[in-house]
């Protein structure tokens, strides 16, 4: 709470001094009386109250009429948040080679999941939504400022939750660029993670998926989540527990899907590196605006001025009542 004429309030300690002075020099008159009978020094609670309330009372209520006449306000400050943000789709691998365990300790489809979550955590501002695809591409989220949610939905992607064998890359791209090619936001983006090549879909050759999101001004980064050579996927099997998969990641189309599109190709071989990339990914990608701050004063004047009348008319019907004097 502040005051918007706090010099009202240096008036305060002269009320309390004439105050003082007052009833000081009142009872040294008194005093000074000399009574020709001798009264007995028996006071009631009436006597009191008559003594002390109304002059004091009165005081309180000059104390109170100077806190409301400085008018105290209650001071709410906040930033307003820019009118256009960037849209990005997160575009996810699913299938069954992201089980792969060479992200130690995460396998594949965990470790982007982690990493996607620190993303999503600093961004602000930005609209983000997700895409899963295995054998078929499927929304996942729209487009949302709803970060929890978001990073529930991320959460709960699995292996092969698609039900659909292959990896339709070029599916899941236009799916994506489906859901931003109306984005009014001044920038939009895909961030593709997979770690095979597109082998199924309706769209075999993703290339021509990045050229559609080329020319709806989309720019597409590209992450391949996978190590270089041979890697061990789990099996559920304890006689066989793991099985072994070559590296099948499709460098030069990722190359070109980011190239066309104005983005960048990254390549991850561990879970530090992917979190390296995102952090590039963040760097590039963010919305610049300059902070403006809105603040709101709520008057509370009438915290002061709504006591001060009714204690001003409590002081008028017990001085007209029960404290009331014969002249």
């Amino acid at each position: 709470m502040i005051f918007r004429y706090p010099y009202i309030l240096a008036l305060i300690p002269f009320v309390l001094l004439l105050a003082f002075a007052a009833r000081s020099m009142g009872s040294r008159r008194l005093a000074a009386v000399k009574m020709p009978v001798a009264l007995p020094n028996q006071e009631t609670a009436r006597t009191l109250l008559f003594r002390y309330f109304p002059f004091w009372a009165r005081v309180v209520v000059l104390i109170l009429l100077a806190f409301s006449l400085a008018r105290p306000q209650k001071v709410e400050k906040g930033n307003v948040p820019p009118t256009e943000g960037i849209d990005i789709m997160l575009c996810l691998d699913t299938s069954y080679s992201m089980s792969a365990v060479d992200f130690n300790p995460y396998n594949r489809l965990d470790a982007a999941k982690t990493a996607a979550a620190d993303f999503i955590g600093k961004r602000a501002n930005d609209r983000i939504g997700m895409v899963i695809f295995g054998g078929v591409a499927v929304l996942a989220c729209p487009l949302t400022l709803d970060y929890q949610s978001m990073l529930e939905l991320l959460d709960s992607a699995a292996i092969n939750m698609t039900k659909a064998d292959g990896t339709a890359i070029g599916d899941a791209l236009i799916t994506s660029v489906n859901h931003l090619k109306d984005s009014k936001a001044k920038s939009k983006v895909i961030i593709l993670l997979t770690d095979g090549r597109s082998n199924v879909g309706v769209i075999t050759d993703p290339v021509i998926a990045a050229k559609t999101a080329q020319a709806y001004g989309i720019k597409i980064y590209t992450i391949g989540t996978a190590t270089k050579g041979p890697a061990q996927i789990p099996t559920g099997n304890p006689l066989q527990p793991y099985m072994t998969i070559n590296d099948d990641l499709d460098e030069p189309t990722l190359m070109e899907i980011a190239d066309r599109t104005g983005g960048e190709f990254y390549r991850a071989g561990n879970f530090m590196e992917l979190q390296k990339i995102y952090e590039k990914i963040n760097a590039l990608e963010k919305t610049k605006f300059e902070v403006k701050t809105f603040v709101n004063y709520t008057d509370l004047y009438l915290l002061f001025l709504i006591p001060a009348l009714v204690l001003a008319a409590l002081i008028f019907l017990l001085e007209k009542t029960y404290l009331r004097t014969i002249p």
